[in-house]
């Protein structure tokens, strides 16, 4: 436990100086099920994500989003000492998001929802599910990680394949869309 305690993310020591923290948490996980999913998630998604953009691609787009989850997770719950975290959640959805705007066309399936849906689609309605669930603090989920973690997958994807500009522009815009609601709706509240 005193390993787990030293390498997990948490903001009053983070803030004291103890950065490592905002990567090594993403190698530390609650219990099987939780590595099991990211694993999982990072099966079904890793190699269209791999394909577009080589080992090279796919490294530097795991370890933007992951540092970019950690660090949005950071600012979000900077008045929260206590807020801790672990798993590789900003780098799994990092990975995610950019096989969404690579493949556009892809179809997913949610077990509850078991009708085929444009990953955009589901892009769109998870960082809205994201945004909800960092407002209402919903679940032991690190909904900011996951949020940081998509955005920066997306433009990490465009900096690697900026041909997607060009390509799939309204994906793009589509994506982002909710980035600029919570913007928006965070102005309001302050």
């Amino acid at each position: 436990m005193a390993f787990f305690d030293k390498y997990k993310f948490q903001i009053s020591k983070i803030t004291e100086g103890d950065h490592y923290r905002m990567f090594t948490s993403a190698f530390l996980h609650v219990d099987y099920n939780h590595l099991f999913l990211n694993l999982f998630t990072l099966f079904l998604f890793s190699n269209q994500v791999l394909i577009k953009t080589g080992s090279v691609g796919y490294i530097f787009i795991y370890i933007i989003s992951l540092l970019s989850g950690s660090y949005f997770a950071l600012l979000y719950h900077k008045n929260e000492p206590f807020y801790s975290a672990v798993g590789a959640s900003g780098a799994v959805t990092g990975i995610v998001y950019s096989s969404i705007l690579l493949y556009p066309e892809m179809k997913l399936v949610m077990l509850f929802f078991p009708i085929p849906l444009p990953g955009y689609v589901f892009g769109i309605a998870y960082l809205l599910y994201s945004i909800y669930g960092m407002k209402k603090n919903i679940g032991n989920i690190g909904h900011t990680a996951h949020f940081g973690g998509a955005i920066a997958g997306l433009f990490s994807t465009i900096f690697i394949n900026p041909s997607v500009l060009f390509n799939d522009l309204w994906i793009i815009i589509i994506l982002i869309s909710p980035l600029l609601y919570f913007f928006y709706s965070s102005d309001k509240k302050n």
